[in-house]
C-alpha cells in the first residue's frame, strides 16, 4: 500500500505535537503540581471586588465574541460557571453525521469535574495556586499576555495572518500545548483581532487571575422579586390537571425567554423557566433533556423560575414580561375558559413533538390567543432562540419581509379546532424523528405531505365558508388581526443578515418584496420546528430536514398573505418572488395557484395590488403600529433629510456596504444618536439550498436605515458629524468599487484596528442599554469586517 506523502506528514506532526503534549503534561505537574478542580468561592472582600471588576472588563471585552454555542473553542465567558468549564477542541456549528453530546452551560454539567470527563479542558490554573503557576500555567492568563497593552497595533486592515473568517480553522491549545501555539501564531492574542486591552484593563484581570480568579456567589433576590417568583411559581404549579397542562405549554413555548417582572429597570433580574424535580421553596434539581418536550422521567414536573446570572447577549435576548396583569390573563385562557382535562398527555417520542395533538384539550382559541399576546417573542425563538445563530435553517426567509396575523377571532380561526382534530396527526414535523435520524426525505416528499395537508385545509374552509351568508364567503381586511385596537405585536418586521436575523414590532422600511400571514396552525409549527424541536447538537440530516420543512411554511406564509389580492393577481407575484426556481418547486408553486381556497372581496382600485394592500393593512393597524425605528421620528431635521435620502437609494451601488452597519452620530444631541444600516440583499429565489450565491441579484439590492438598532453582529462601525451627513450619503450614491468603499471607511469607519475602537464600541452599547433597557443585549463584534 502506498501513502501520500502529505498524508504521512500530517500523521508525523499529530504524533510529534502529542508527544510534545505528554512531555508538557508532565513539566507541568513537576513544576506547579497535578491538575485538580479548585474551590474559588470567596467572601474575603477585596476578592470579591477584584472578580466584580474583572467581570465588567470581561463583559465589555470578551464577551463581545466569547458568549454562546459560536464562541471560539466553546469558552463562553458570560459567567463564571462559563470560565470555569474552559474550553473545547470540537466545534458546535459543523456538519456531523451522529448528534453530538449537549454541553449546555447550567444544564448538562455542574461540576468542573463533569466538565472535563466532556473534554473540556480549563482556561484557568488547576495545579497549585501561586500567582506565579496562576499566570504560567493558565491558559486565559497566557492568551491575554500575548496582546499586553504595549503590543504595538495594527493600523488599517489586519494582515492575513489574523483570520476572522466564520469558517476559519481554530486553534484550541490547552495549556500543554501552548509553547507551540504561542511560537506558530504570534499575534493571535487575546482580544483576537482586536484592540489590545488598556493598562488598566489589563492590569485588573491579571491581579485577578494572579488571586486565584476567585468567584462569589451570587446575591440574593431582592424580597419583592423574591414574592413575584414565589407568586408565579405557585400558580404554575398547581396541583389540579388543567393548572398541570397549561404549565407544560407555557414551559414548551417559553423555555428560550428571558422573563422578566414590571420591576425595577435599572436593575433587572431576568429569569429562566425551567424543568425541576423538586417544588417552589426548594433548590431547583433541574431536568435537563434535548427538547422541552421529552420525557421528564419524574413522576411529577415542577415548573420553576431560575434567575440568568449569565450576561445578557443581544443574540440570545428575548425578553417576555409576567406580571398580575398577565396571570389573570393565563387564568382566564387556560383554567377558566371551558374545556375539561380527563387525563395528562404522555410523553411520548412521536406525539410529544406534535402540539395539535399534545395540547388538543386545550381550546385552540386560548392557544393562539397566548402566542399573539407577545407575537415577536414567538417569532423571535426561531430568529435567537437557544442557539445564537440560525445556520442553514435561516436561508430559508427573504433579507426583509412584514408579518401580520389571522385575527382570532375571524370565521377560519374561530372552526379551526374541528379542522385539527382530523388532521392532527397530517400535521407532524420531521424534527419527531430525533436528531441522529439518517433517512433524508426529499423536498418532493415533503411537498408531497404539504398538498395533503392544504388540499385538506381547503376544502374545510370552503365547506366552512358555505355555510355563512352569500355576502360572506369571500375574505376582507378584517381577517387581519388588529391588536385588538392595543397590542402593538400585530405587525412585525423581520430582517436576515445571512445566518443571524432580527425581529422588531411595526411595518419596518419601503414596500417589501413579499409578506407573511400566519394564523394558529402556522405559527406553531414554526415553534415546534425551529425552535422547540430544533437541535444545535444534532446531525446534519435533522438540520438539513429542519431547514427544507420551512420552505413549505414560509410559503404557507406567503401564499396566506397572496389570497388577499384578487385571483387573477396573484400568480404574477408569485412568479415574481419564485424566479428562476427548479422545476419541482414551479410546480408546487402552481399546483397552489391552480387551487385558490377563496376569494378576496377586498376593493382594490389600483393596478399596483400589493402596495395598494400594504397601505390598506397599514391604515388597518394604525392604531398599534410601534414607529420607534422610524425616521420619520428624528428630531434633528438635517439628520432625518439625509437619512431618508440614504433609505432610497438601491442597486449594485449599495451591494458594496455591509449587511449591517452602526452610525454614531457624534454630535447630534440627546437622543437620536445611533442609527443603523441594514442591506436588503435581493434574489431571485430562496428555495434553492446551498446556492445563495448564484440567486443574488445586487441590481435589485436596497436599505433599510433606522433610529436605534437592527441586528446582533454589526458588521461595521461608521462616525461622523451632523454636518458631514451630506457628504457621507452622497459617497455611498457614488460608489462603483470595492475601493470607493475603502476610501470611505478611511473617512468614516472605525476599523477593528482603530486605537479608539473601544471607544466607540462602549458609546454604541450605551445608548442600546439607555433607550431600550429591557431589550438591550452585548453585541457579537466577531462579524466585524476587515476591509
Amino acid at each position: 500500500m502506498v501513502l501520500n506523502k502529505n498524508f504521512i506528514k500530517i500523521i508525523f506532526s499529530t504524533l510529534i505535537i502529542s508527544g510534545c503534549s505528554v512531555l508538557a503534561v508532565h513539566q507541568y505537574d513537576d513544576e506547579y503540581g497535578k491538575q485538580r478542580p479548585i474551590n474559588r468561592l470567596t467572601e474575603n472582600i477585596n476578592k470579591i471586588n477584584a472578580w466584580k471588576e474583572a467581570k465588567e472588563i470581561l463583559d465589555d471585552r470578551c464577551v463581545v465574541c466569547h458568549g454562546c454555542y459560536d464562541a471560539p473553542c466553546q469558552l463562553n465567558l458570560a459567567s463564571f460557571e462559563g470560565i470555569e468549564r474552559g474550553a473545547n477542541k470540537e466545534k458546535v456549528y459543523t456538519t456531523r453525521l451522529q448528534a453530538a453530546e449537549p454541553g449546555r452551560l447550567f444544564e448538562d454539567a455542574f461540576t468542573v469535574k463533569q466538565w472535563r470527563d466532556k473534554k473540556y479542558f480549563p482556561v484557568l490554573n488547576e495545579r497549585n495556586q501561586t500567582p506565579e503557576a496562576n499566570i504560567s500555567a493558565g491558559l486565559m492568563a497566557r492568551m491575554l499576555t500575548m496582546k499586553a497593552p504595549e503590543t504595538p497595533p495594527h493600523s488599517g486592515l489586519l494582515p492575513d495572518s489574523i483570520s476572522i473568517s466564520l469558517k476559519r480553522a481554530q486553534q484550541c491549545p490547552t495549556i500543554e500545548e501552548f509553547d507551540h501555539f504561542e511560537k506558530n501564531y504570534p499575534s493571535w492574542g487575546m482580544p483576537y483581532g482586536l484592540p489590545a486591552l488598556s493598562n488598566r484593563e489589563y492590569g485588573s484581570l491579571i491581579s485577578w487571575i494572579q488571586q486565584g480568579a476567585p468567584n462569589y456567589q451570587s446575591e440574593e433576590l431582592s424580597k419583592t422579586l423574591a414574592k413575584q417568583v414565589s407568586q408565579w411559581e405557585e400558580f404554575l404549579n398547581g396541583n389540579s390537571l388543567k393548572h398541570q397542562l397549561m404549565s407544560r405549554y407555557l414551559y414548551e413555548h417559553l423555555f428560550v425567554n428571558h422573563i422578566y417582572f414590571n420591576n425595577d429597570i435599572s436593575n433587572q433580574v431576568f429569569f429562566k423557566l425551567v424543568r425541576s424535580r423538586t417544588n417552589s421553596g426548594n433548590e431547583i434539581d433541574l431536568i435537563a433533556t434535548r427538547r422541552p418536550y421529552d420525557a421528564p422521567d419524574v413522576e411529577r414536573v415542577y415548573y420553576r423560575l431560575q434567575p440568568v446570572i449569565s450576561t445578557i447577549l443581544d443574540k440570545t435576548h428575548i425578553a417576555y414580561p409576567l406580571n398580575n396583569e398577565r396571570m389573570q390573563l393565563f387564568e382566564k385562557l387556560f383554567i377558566n375558559a371551558k374545556f375539561e382535562v380527563d387525563s395528562l398527555p404522555a410523553y411520548d417520542p412521536v406525539e410529544s413533538a406534535n402540539p395539535f395533538i399534545t395540547f388538543k384539550d386545550i381550546p385552540v382559541d386560548s392557544r393562539y390567543r397566548f402566542l399573539l399576546l407577545e407575537a415577536k417573542s414567538t417569532i423571535s425563538g426561531f430568529i435567537k432562540g437557544a442557539v445564537c445563530r440560525g445556520q442553514i435553517a435561516l436561508s430559508v426567509i427573504n433579507d426583509r419581509f412584514w408579518v401580520y396575523f389571522i385575527n382570532p377571532e375571524s370565521k377560519f380561526e374561530k372552526n379551526i379546532s374541528k379542522f385539527l382534530v382530523a388532521e392532527s396527526k397530517q400535521l407532524s414535523l420531521p424534527t419527531d424523528e430525533g436528531s441522529n435520524n439518517l433517512n433524508l426525505l426529499s423536498w418532493i416528499e415533503y411537498a408531497s405531505i404539504q398538498k395533503e395537508y392544504l388540499k385538506n385545509k381547503g376544502e374545510f374552509i370552503r365547506e366552512s365558508v358555505s355555510q355563512n351568508e352569500e355576502n360572506d364567503k369571500a375574505l376582507a381586511l378584517d381577517v387581519i388581526w388588529n391588536g385588538d385596537a392595543e397590542n402593538d405585536n400585530a405587525a412585525l418586521t423581520v430582517f436576515r443578515h445571512m445566518d443571524s436575523a432580527t425581529v422588531v414590532k411595526g411595518l419596518v422600511g419601503s414596500a417589501p418584496k413579499t409578506a407573511w400571514v400566519i394564523g394558529y396552525t402556522l405559527l406553531e409549527r414554526i415553534h415546534y420546528l425551529l425552535v422547540a424541536g430544533f437541535d444545535v447538537y444534532g446531525n446534519v440530516d435533522h438540520q438539513l430536514k429542519s431547514r427544507l420543512f420551512m420552505d413549505f411554511l414560509r410559503m404557507e406564509g406567503e401564499y396566506n398573505f397572496l389570497t388577499l389580492l384578487p385571483v387573477d393577481a396573484r400568480k404574477a407575484e408569485r412568479d415574481y418572488w419564485y424566479r428562476g426556481a427548479h422545476a419541482y418547486v414551479s410546480d408546487y408553486i402552481n399546483w397552489t395557484q391552480e387551487n385558490p381556497v377563496i376569494e378576496s372581496d377586498i376593493n382594490f382600485k389600483t393596478k399596483d395590488h400589493k402596495i395598494e394592500l400594504f397601505d390598506m393593512l397599514n391604515k388597518r393597524l394604525a392604531d398599534v403600529l410601534d414607529s420607534s425605528h422610524s425616521l420619520d421620528f428624528v428630531e434633528n431635521e438635517k439628520i432625518k433629510m439625509e437619512l431618508i435620502k440614504l433609505s432610497k437609494l438601491e442597486g449594485q451601488k449599495v451591494s458594496y456596504l455591509p449587511e449591517i452597519s452602526f452610525i454614531y452620530i457624534i454630535d447630534s444631541g440627546k437622543k437620536d444618536k445611533v442609527f443603523s444600516i441594514a442591506r436588503d440583499n435581493a434574489y431571485n429565489n430562496i428555495s434553492h439550498l446551498l446556492s445563495e450565491k448564484t440567486e443574488r441579484l445586487k441590481n435589485e439590492d436596497k436599505l433599510t436605515v433606522v433610529r436605534g438598532f437592527i441586528g446582533s453582529y454589526p458588521n461595521v462601525f461608521l462616525k461622523l458629524k451632523v454636518s458631514e451627513l451630506p457628504d457621507f450619503v452622497e459617497t455611498i450614491k457614488a460608489f462603483s468599487s470595492e475601493e470607493d468603499y475603502k476610501n470611505f471607511l478611511d473617512e468614516y469607519g472605525v476599523r477593528r484596528t482603530d486605537p479608539e475602537f473601544w471607544t466607540y464600541s462602549d458609546n454604541i452599547f450605551h445608548e442600546y442599554q439607555k433607550n431600550n433597557p429591557v431589550n438591550a443585549g452585548r453585541f457579537d463584534l466577531s462579524r466585524l469586517e476587515n476591509r
